[in-house]
């Protein structure tokens, strides 16, 4: 979506902001409970981990690879429609994957239905957020994605009672429910171009029957964006990043089940990590709206702290450790997710954003397709949750590599820039003084 005037940075844009808040709730928070069904799953259908996971990954790969998808359609029709449509979607998943056919009927309809439903929700989402906002464009963001952690937080517990109370296919069938909501939360993402400033107003008032707004200019894909080396790096963090990323949250519960915990201790885990996860993401978004450090340096930095911590988890072997070290990867967690997104407007600009982001998770499938399968096959192979853990956490170290590179492309690009910017001014000096 190009606007034809400057974002307001407000007013109407928080109310975009909440919306955005509970649709990452009812989609990322969803998704980030799978781990919760995975045991009972498993044993239901009697197969190997890395069978089992195989539908969380449907879900992921799903999500990503229909980015470029939900961009285009947010381009040609509007953020609002594809976002009802996305919620209708999610909620078909999970009422159909609650009947309970058969374990391919799962990757079909937890996999693909919703893996589709929370693309075509998550992206217009977020591409909403970033179009309302300049200055306050990170906090925005970081509030907006915060949704993520109080959903999860609240959801830990109560899918666990739900489990515990209807049986996971029950449980599924209610989540579908309250994934109806997204619909709502789509209705009341009013389009920037529907909104006129008093000025625009009275012009074409005078022009009477032409008193309308301006044709919306079309806009196309950006394929083009992939000749740029920042974005091609960019695309290789997010694809090491995205091995790592989905893995913790559907190990966690069934490590710390094999460490003899109750039930309702790994949910309650679960929960902690998510608050963890929401103090990151607002204390990283207000640290990249004070412009205290560049983004990708402060994203660099996180990034690496996040693989460490993730190589260090498995030493826990009580709850108390587990906890500490779940609390220590949901900040830092928290603290990527504030910024990976908004860095990208960094990287190929705001007219180029909603290209950018649909490519970013494009590629990103690949990760979050490899990452949680893999994982399950290294816990077969050797009969241990820890090997996912490391896994996890070599990815992110080799993906903030990449970041540290693109980081060094784009300050260079800058330093070009105004080099050039510097060169013009001294030039119209001069002639300025010739004449």
């Amino acid at each position: 979506m190009k606007s034809s005037r400057t974002p307001p940075d407000g007013g109407y844009g928080w109310v975009v902001v909440m919306s955005a808040f509970f649709i990452m709730g009812l989609t990322a928070a969803v998704l980030k409970n799978f781990g919760l069904f995975f045991l009972d799953i498993q044993s239901h259908f009697g197969v190997l981990t890395s069978t089992t996971s195989l539908v969380t990954s449907t879900t992921i790969a799903v999500f990503h690879l229909g980015a470029p998808v939900a961009s285009v359609l947010t381009l040609q029709f509007s953020q609002r429609v594809v976002i009802i449509v996305g919620g209708l979607l999610s909620a078909s998943g999970m009422l159909l994957a609650s009947l309970d056919l058969s374990l391919p009927w799962l990757y079909l309809t937890m996999g693909v239905l919703q893996g589709t439903g929370i693309c075509l929700s998550w992206i217009p989402a977020n591409s909403m957020v970033s179009h309302y906002f300049v200055r306050w464009r990170p906090m925005a963001y970081a509030i907006a994605s915060s949704g993520e952690c109080v959903f999860a937080v609240l959801f830990s517990p109560f899918f666990q009672w739900l489990i515990e109370t209807y049986g996971w296919q029950g449980a599924l069938l209610i989540i579908g429910g309250l994934q109806l909501n997204l619909c709502v939360c789509g209705a009341l993402m009013r389009p920037l171009e529907a909104i006129q400033s008093p000025l625009q107003k009275t012009k074409y008032n005078l022009e009477g029957d032409a008193a309308v707004l301006p044709p919306k200019r079309k806009v196309i894909f950006q394929f083009s964006l992939m000749r740029k080396p920042e974005l091609l790096l960019y695309i290789l963090f997010a694809i090491f990043a995205a091995a790592g990323f989905f893995i913790p949250p559907l190990f966690l519960v069934p490590f710390a089940n094999s460490l003899g915990m109750g039930k309702y201790w790994p949910a309650f885990t679960l929960s902690i990590l998510a608050l963890a996860d929401m103090v990151g993401r607002l204390l990283c978004g207000w640290m990249a709206n004070m412009k205290l450090v560049r983004n990708l340096q402060l994203l660099t930095i996180v990034v690496t702290l996040l693989g460490v911590v993730l190589l260090l988890l498995p030493i826990s072997h009580n709850y108390w450790t587990l906890v500490a070290f779940a609390s220590l990867y949901g900040f830092l967690f928290g603290c990527v997710v504030a910024i990976h997104i908004t860095s990208i407007v960094d990287i190929v600009t705001l007219e180029g954003f909603d290209s950018g982001l649909g490519l970013f998770m494009l590629f990103r499938s690949v990760g979050g397709f490899i990452g949680p399968p893999a994982a399950g096959w290294l816990v077969d192979q050797t009969n241990d949750y820890s090997a996912a853990f490391y896994l996890s956490g070599v990815s992110f170290i080799l993906s903030a590599v990449f970041v540290a590179l693109v980081d060094h492309f784009v300050q260079r690009r800058t330093l070009m820039e105004a080099e050039v910017h510097q060169a013009i001014i001294q030039d119209d000096s001069e002639a300025g003084k010739v004449k």
